[in-house]
């Protein structure tokens, strides 16, 4: 992937960001521009995993799919990787999931990283469309939701550990921050 991204001139095309495969950094695709990330840290993974695991169940019970780190297709041109996405029953062999299929997109915001999901991601997750947006702070193990209003995302309740978060929507999922980590 590495020459192919330093010998290439120009903005980048969804065709051309799809060639790239499947990679060991978190490549995303912002309006042709491409945002690198390494992996994750096993923090990170492991709160991913257990928020999953949560998740997961609530959404099979309304005929949804829980899936993680997947290309969520926001509009041409922009393509992040969400750590969790609740969608709509979508092909599982498309490169893609379309933004208007996503219920719900959850970010774990990692602490050299915590702008993009705070404001970049936030911004362009609205803009798209997508209803909820979980953002996990790993370092404080804090769940805060939103929900759109318009073209932004107003936050509809924050849970710290030690806390219960009743989620109600778009599934029902009870959280408690503490045991994403313990």
């Amino acid at each position: 992937m590495t020459a192919a991204v330093f010998g290439h001139d120009g903005p980048w095309s969804e065709e051309e960001y799809l060639a790239l495969g499947e990679t060991q950094q978190r490549v995303e695709l912002f309006d042709g521009s491409l945002h690198v990330t390494p992996a994750p840290t096993p923090r990170h993974q492991r709160i991913s995993r257990r928020l999953g695991n949560l998740l997961e169940p609530a959404a099979e019970a309304l005929g949804l799919e829980l899936l993680e780190a997947v290309n969520v297709r926001l509009r041409p041109g922009r393509i992040p990787v969400p750590d969790l996405v609740v969608t709509a029953p979508i092909d599982l062999d498309d490169p893609w999931i379309e933004a208007a299929d996503v219920k719900l997109v959850c970010e774990i915001i990692s602490p050299g990283n915590a702008a993009t999901d705070k404001v970049l991601k936030m911004h362009y997750y609205a803009a798209a469309g997508i209803e909820w947006y979980l953002l996990v702070e790993q370092e404080t193990l804090t769940v805060h939701v939103h929900q759109r209003r318009g073209g932004h995302y107003v936050e509809r309740s924050v849970t710290k550990a030690g806390e219960v978060l009743e989620l109600t929507e778009p599934v029902r999922a009870t959280i408690r921050p503490a045991d994403l980590l313990a």
